[in-house]
């Protein structure tokens, strides 16, 4: 009998409400504030976060466009276009193959230099005004794995998008060289 004691006294323990600790009132402590870091603020216009100057040009684009006009009305202008990059960004972020790679950077600046170097490669009537494909890409460390899932989604966003076969292979044609620029070497 002596061992029953102990062990109800612990089992009873055991079952006993555990007490919430004391609030304080203290303040949350702002670790950034804590090691000198500066929160980026985005342009109130376009709402981007700030880069590091630049200098803009078509040529950055990393490839010449396409001279069909057929080419971009099977896109569906400009208004397509858009609608297939934001679709290719949404599968993007949707994809655990690839989704990492996207978390942190600006989804505002990139939607839009992507969308303007389709459209400018497209020959929509646009200008790419982002960084060069090496700069843009330089230190992600993407692989040619990351690069193959990149572009499986570009095909599923333009066959979502009703665009025929042929011309989807001539603006990923357009886009393949762009792979030594872009990939860790």
């Amino acid at each position: 009998m002596p061992i029953i004691l102990p062990l109800l006294l612990l089992i009873q323990s055991a079952e006993a409400p555990v007490q919430p600790p004391a609030e304080t009132s203290e303040q949350p402590v702002d670790w950034a504030e804590q090691f000198g870091f500066e929160e980026e603020k985005r342009d109130p216009v376009t709402g981007e976060f700030p880069v590091d100057p630049y200098e803009q040009s078509n040529a950055n684009a990393g490839a010449t466009p396409v001279r069909s006009d057929r080419l971009s009305e099977q896109f569906g202008g400009q208004e397509g276009i858009r609608r297939m990059t934001d679709r290719l960004i949404e599968i993007n972020l949707a994809d655990p193959r690839i989704s990492a790679i996207f978390e942190g950077h600006d989804l505002v600046r990139l939607r839009r230099t992507l969308f303007e170097q389709f459209c400018y490669v497209l020959d929509a009537g646009c200008d790419y005004s982002g960084r060069d494909m090496r700069a843009a890409h330089q230190d992600m460390g993407l692989q040619i794995d990351d690069m193959n899932a990149l572009v499986e989604n570009l095909q599923k966003a333009m066959r979502e998008r009703h665009i025929v076969f042929a011309s989807q292979n001539r603006l990923l044609a357009k886009l393949a060289p762009m792979k030594h620029d872009v990939l860790q070497q």
